[in-house]
């Protein structure tokens, strides 16, 4: 077996563990499977991960990762500020409608945090990365611009994780992907109304987005 740094194969291991999970369910997926998933041992999984919650936090940041880097894709200045939160909704979107089974895992993730004890703080966490990933696609969106929000960039993060995440599990019950792509074009308005130039206001009303 080739050698193989260590971030390196963790990141093999966690993928492998992504793909298991998709496939089998949480509660079905072991160690042993996850291991032979990625082609390693068993002994090179535990020197990896040192429990089941550090595998499952990395299992949740990384899923995260995945759809995050294709939005930051997208975010880039376009003609107006709707066509770039727009196409940042899409490039999610799109991301749903190709990887299904991976976001349907987050869902089962948080259910078997919740009901296992001792593991309630990964729900936790999986919740606080979504608010924290939509505040840095906010700041990506204002960088380098003239442009403020009207509410503070916290409870516009909260709001988008909680409308994407009831939004997602919807498709994934109903399969309705039209009416999925409606929804988002009209919160992408929204946002964008929520926008003001900074321009226009006196210096002790700016709030920086």
């Amino acid at each position: 077996m080739a050698r193989m740094p260590l971030a390196q194969r963790r990141r093999q291991l966690t993928e492998a563990a992504i793909r298991a999970m998709a496939r089998d369910g949480v509660p079905r997926t072991t160690t042993r499977s996850i291991a032979a998933e990625a082609g390693v041992s068993l002994s090179v999984f535990h020197y990896c991960f040192d429990s089941k919650q550090a595998l499952l936090e990395s299992v949740i940041e990384t899923i995260t990762e995945h759809y995050l880097a294709v939005v930051k894709e997208e975010i880039r200045p376009r003609a107006t500020l709707l066509e770039t939160v727009r196409a940042g909704f899409r490039a999610y979107w799109d991301h749903v409608r190709a990887h299904p089974a991976e976001h349907m895992l987050t869902y089962e993730l948080t259910q078997y945090a919740l009901r296992e004890p001792g593991f309630e703080h990964l729900a936790r966490r999986q919740h606080e990365l979504y608010c924290a990933t939509y505040a840095e696609l906010l700041e990506q969106v204002g960088a380098g611009t003239e442009f403020g929000l009207r509410v503070p960039v916290p409870v516009l993060a909260r709001y988008l994780a909680a409308m994407t995440d009831g939004l997602t599990l919807n498709f994934l019950v109903l399969g309705d992907a039209a009416a999925a792509a409606e929804i988002l074009d009209m919160v992408a308005e929204q946002v964008a109304g929520l926008v003001h130039d900074e321009r226009l206001l006196p210096s002790s009303g700016r709030r920086p987005l």
